[in-house]
């Protein structure tokens, strides 16, 4: 399904908004970019992460 707000015509490949992304990522000197340290995430989805490293996955 597309989105109403979306039109075909408009759309950009994924390559090209990766190279976009890591053009603009240099131009500005971020490169190294932290990890969000989930301290605002809810009780079920630490729950879910939980359940998710006790069967030995890494997310």
């Amino acid at each position: 399904m597309v989105s109403q707000t979306s039109r075909p015509d408009t759309a950009i490949p994924l390559a090209a908004f990766v190279a976009d992304i890591e053009r603009r990522r240099v131009e500005t000197g971020v490169t190294d970019l932290p990890r969000n340290g989930g301290n605002r995430r809810t009780p079920s989805k630490r729950a879910l992460l939980k359940a998710i490293e006790d069967a030995g996955g890494e997310w």
